[in-house]
């Protein structure tokens, strides 16, 4: 795939109406307002910044076709739309693994989540697994040149006694250790209470998007004592149960049937639509447009980096069209999420990036933004894409790789290499093929084999599955 070379505050833009076509776009009204302020090439306007502080916001489960600036018919998200017109969208951005915590392993780590044992859990599910708090995170390492660092929301990285947020480099938690809850009682699959402040239970009883959200802006609002900060901003939102704010009478049956001890009583199969799901989509936009007001009054939004993600594919409700699979496949629509960027102080708004990115990227790249010293024990799998933002340099060009049970991908330019359940290798080139259908591999043979070593190659170097 070409990479362009942007100048210094400028990404090289595709044109809007190749961005839809080889992306997919719904031809809705709002993708067509998103894609009308997107743009080519512009002048950099050069001034001196310092270090930025990081907003980093992940959604939980939405799918890369969820936001109406990345062609979703029926969601609205007018919010997510204005911080994509005033940075970059990225249409070939991936999660670092197909489902919640592995990602969120790979983001604090930088690194593939099989290179740590906790990493091969996919999803961590109980208390045997962790990130160990000896392994440097984007925060620890953060927090060592100089910032402030708060995690608000899903932690999904280990449980208590043993992991914490506030045992691997944040210096403030609120929120959830496990990876669902309901919404207003607080209550974890186990029929635990999973509400925390610092390691101490915290009880909230209202609408828990609404009170990250109420957090998150008090904390953007607050004077650091002029030190840069990063905060981790871990909606639970869309994932189930399908519960919107609201929706009382449907979260405490559902914390009825937790305390009866129905485990899968989270899951919510018997719940949840379409209109559920986008309402909560919905709500979500308007929660993270709050925190960003928040952010604009204290007037440090010049000097913040926002970043907007989702931890993996979308699920059951999710609008993935036109990829194939969801969240816990390796196939696109398990993997590709949106990625939006806006550091207003450096990077020029209304671009669009068609270069392949993953997790552990933004990881290297935020240390880097923040001259943060790497730990040379924990070499980074993932590649800063600072030069690429800000130096006018040409977009990395490597592999990116992925590995769950039963399933391996790695993406090369347009090519990637798959190999579902079925046990057969595939290719396909994403530039003609987004949805994965036409298998190359027989066309294409050496090809396949020289990306299938590339895989098994890193492969070795990963902690193998426990049997």
């Amino acid at each position: 795939m070409p990479s362009p070379t942007p100048s210094r505050r400028t990404f090289a833009a595709a044109v809007a109406a190749t961005a839809a076509a080889t992306a997919g776009l719904a031809a809705t009204p709002s993708a067509a307002r998103a894609q009308a302020h997107e743009s080519e090439f512009r002048p950099a306007r050069l001034r001196p910044s310092r270090r930025p502080n990081i907003l980093f916001i992940l959604g939980d489960d939405l799918g890369w076709a969820d936001l109406s600036s990345y062609g979703s018919p029926h969601i609205e998200t007018p919010h997510l739309d204005r911080l994509a017109r005033q940075g970059v969208r990225f249409t070939d951005a991936y999660s670092g693994s197909a489902t919640c915590s592995p990602t969120r392993f790979s983001l604090y780590t930088g690194r593939y989540p099989g290179r740590t044992e906790g990493g091969l859990a996919e999803p961590i599910a109980d208390r045997s697994a962790g990130l160990e708090p000896t392994h440097p995170t984007l925060a620890s390492l953060l927090r060592d040149s100089g910032y402030s660092t708060a995690l608000i929301g899903k932690w999904h990285c280990g449980f208590l006694p043993d992991h914490s947020p506030t045992k691997s480099g944040w210096d403030e938690f609120f929120g959830n250790f496990s990876g669902a809850l309901e919404y207003y009682s607080k209550l974890s699959g186990d029929g635990s209470h999973d509400l925390y402040e610092g390691d101490a239970e915290y009880k909230d009883l209202r609408y828990y998007t609404r009170i990250l959200t109420e957090r998150a802006g008090d904390y953007v609002s607050r004077d650091h004592g002029g030190k840069p900060w990063l905060l981790n901003l871990n909606f639970t939102t869309p994932h189930w149960p399908w519960v919107a704010d609201g929706d009382e009478e449907a979260g405490a049956e559902i914390a009825r049937r937790i305390r009866a001890g129905d485990r899968r009583a989270l899951w919510h199969e018997d719940g949840g639509s379409i209109e559920k799901y986008k309402e909560m989509v919905e709500d979500l936009d308007r929660s993270i447009g709050e925190v960003l007001k928040a952010l604009r009054r204290s007037g440090q939004e010049d000097d913040t980096l926002v970043f907007f993600s989702s931890d993996n594919g979308g699920e059951r409700f999710s609008h993935n069209w036109p990829l194939a699979g969801n969240k816990a496949s390796l196939q696109e629509g398990g993997i590709r999420v949106p990625n939006i960027v806006r550091w207003p102080a450096r990077i020029d708004g209304g671009q669009v990036s068609h270069v392949p990115v993953f997790t552990p990227d933004w990881t290297a790249t935020l240390l880097e933004l923040a001259g943060a010293r790497r730990h040379p024990a924990y070499p980074l799998d993932g590649v800063s894409l600072a030069g690429y933002l800000l130096r006018g340099e040409a977009a990395p060009a490597r592999d990116l790789f992925w590995r769950v049970r039963g399933e391996r991908a790695l993406r090369r330019g347009d090519w990637k290499y798959y190999r579902g359940r079925s046990g057969r290798d595939q290719l396909f080139n994403l530039a003609a093929d987004i949805r994965e259908q036409a298998d190359r591999a027989r066309t294409e043979p050496a090809r396949l084999a020289e990306l299938k070593a590339s895989w098994e190659r890193t492969d070795a170097t990963l902690l193998p599955y426990p049997g």
